[in-house]
C-alpha cells in the first residue's frame, strides 16, 4: 500500500511539476521591447524634430538635382556651352551639398541611436531581471533563437515594455 501511495504521490508531483517547468523557459524579444518603449518613441520624435530642417533641405535638393539631371539629359547637347557648364556646375554644387546633408543626417542618427542605447541598456537589464524573477525563468530565449518547441513559450516582451515605460 505504501508503494502505491508513493507511486501516486510521485505521479501527482510529476503532473504538478510539469507546468512549473514549462514556465522556467520563456521568450523575450528585447529589440521589440526597446523600440516599442516610450523612451524610444520620445527619442525618435526628438531626433526627427532636430533633423527636420536638414531633411527638408535634402529633399528639396534631391528634387532640384533630379530636375537638373533631366534638363541636362534632354537639352544638354542643344544648350550653349556656357549655359551647359553653368548647369553642370550648379548640379555639382547641389550634389555636394546633398551628400554633405546626407552624411550629417546619418551621423546624427547613429549618434542618437548610440546615446539612446547607452541610456536604455541599464533600464532594459533592470526590467528583464524583474520579469525573470517574477516568473522564475531559468532559460530566456529570443524569438530568433528558438529552433523548435512543442509548446508555446511564454512571451515576456510586453511585460518588459511595461516595466521599461515605468522606469522613465
Amino acid at each position: 500500500m505504501r508503494k502505491l501511495t508513493a507511486i501516486l504521490c510521485l505521479g501527482l508531483f510529476a503532473v504538478l511539476a510539469a507546468p512549473a517547468y514549462s514556465a522556467e523557459v520563456a521568450m523575450l524579444d528585447w529589440r521589440q521591447a526597446l523600440l516599442t518603449s516610450d523612451a524610444a518613441q520620445r527619442s525618435m520624435q526628438d531626433l526627427e524634430s532636430r533633423l527636420a530642417g536638414q531633411q527638408q533641405e535634402a529633399q528639396t535638393l534631391g528634387q532640384e538635382l533630379s530636375q537638373l539631371q533631366q534638363r541636362l539629359q534632354q537639352e544638354g547637347d542643344s544648350l550653349p556651352d556656357a549655359e551647359r557648364q553653368s548647369l553642370i556646375q550648379e548640379f555639382q554644387q547641389k550634389g555636394g551639398r546633398f551628400e554633405q546633408l546626407r552624411q550629417q543626417i546619418m551621423e546624427e542618427q547613429m549618434r542618437a541611436e548610440q546615446e539612446f542605447l547607452q541610456q536604455a541598456e541599464p533600464k532594459l537589464d533592470q526590467a528583464v531581471e524583474q520579469v525573470i524573477s517574477r516568473h522564475g525563468v531559468q532559460v530566456l530565449v529570443e524569438p530568433q533563437g528558438v529552433l523548435h518547441t512543442d509548446q508555446e513559450l511564454p512571451n515576456l516582451t510586453d511585460e518588459v515594455i511595461e516595466i521599461l515605460n515605468s522606469l522613465n
